[in-house]
């Protein structure tokens, strides 16, 4: 309903030339932030890790495990030799469970921030987006990732990644840039008791009912309210690229709202050769 009403607030006339003077600031914006990324020397060093992974796991298969409550039903045993990426503040989860992630992926500015402690002092690799650069030391463990406002699913995640309106879709992308062939999700619920209007950034609560932890968004920190209609976009179109490429990606969710992918038990998707 959100975006019907967004619709119906528009001009009753379509104007190309308004329409056309924006998409060209818009694009001259895009430029600009990109070259101020090309001439930082982080950006080369961090290409350069990132090009480094480029189909290392060719034909493997790999586990994104997301944040949702779902994660906590997880036997974790069944991925010790399983490469995963974990998002944003996965490392919640260490002080109850001895599983820790292959990766980790983060993008949102917010995350990143209040994370900073956390990812400043991990072995862990991590891939994070380049408004990290200020609060994150750079290290060989580290790789920064330009966001582009495009939408598209990139196959080759040096140059560019972009973000989908969720931290999944970026480590689908990476997944695929690594080289996997088949791709699971596990704690992906896809649904929020918190609602609101799509991105708005809001003031948590104290408490988290959204994720698997109670203190991931708490204590009056500042987080976004998710799309998941942009979600579902940037799901299917990575689900769409995996198979037209022979590979496959799907949900191994227990339970959860999305829909999406084909479903497929973590145990079973583990068996399969």
């Amino acid at each position: 309903m959100s975006e019907i009403n967004y619709f119906l607030k528009q001009r009753p006339t379509i104007n190309p030339y308004r329409y056309s003077s924006y998409q060209i600031l818009k694009s001259l914006n895009q430029i600009v932030n990109r070259l101020r990324w090309d001439l930082n020397p982080e950006s080369w060093r961090s290409r350069s890790i990132i090009t480094s992974w480029k189909d290392k796991y060719a034909g493997h298969k790999a586990v994104i495990v997301c944040n949702g409550p779902s994660l906590l039903k997880t036997d974790f045993s069944l991925l010790e030799n399983v490469f995963t990426f974990g998002l944003n503040k996965i490392n919640l989860l260490f002080d109850k469970s001895n599983f820790r992630p292959s990766c980790i992926v983060a993008v949102n500015s917010f995350v990143i921030e209040q994370n900073a402690d956390f990812y400043n002092q991990t072995n862990i690799p991590l891939f994070l987006s380049s408004v990290g650069t200020k609060l994150i030391k750079s290290r060989e463990n580290v790789a920064f990732m330009h966001s582009a406002s495009q939408a598209k699913f990139a196959q080759d995640c040096a140059v560019s990644i972009c973000e989908g309106g969720t931290v999944t879709f970026v480590a689908m992308q990476l997944a695929f840039h690594m080289g996997f062939k088949e791709v699971a999700l596990i704690g992906c619920d896809h649904n929020f008791t918190t609602k609101g209007k799509a991105g708005k950034t809001v003031v948590s609560g104290e408490q988290d009912d959204n994720h698997f932890d109670p203190r991931y968004f708490s204590g009056g920190v500042k987080w976004q309210l998710p799309d998941l209609a942009k979600s579902e976009l940037s799901y299917s179109l990575a689900r769409d690229i995996y198979y037209s490429y022979g590979r496959k990606l799907v949900n191994a969710t227990e339970g959860g709202k999305l829909e999406l992918l084909p479903r497929i038990s973590l145990i079973d998707f583990l068996k399969q050769t």
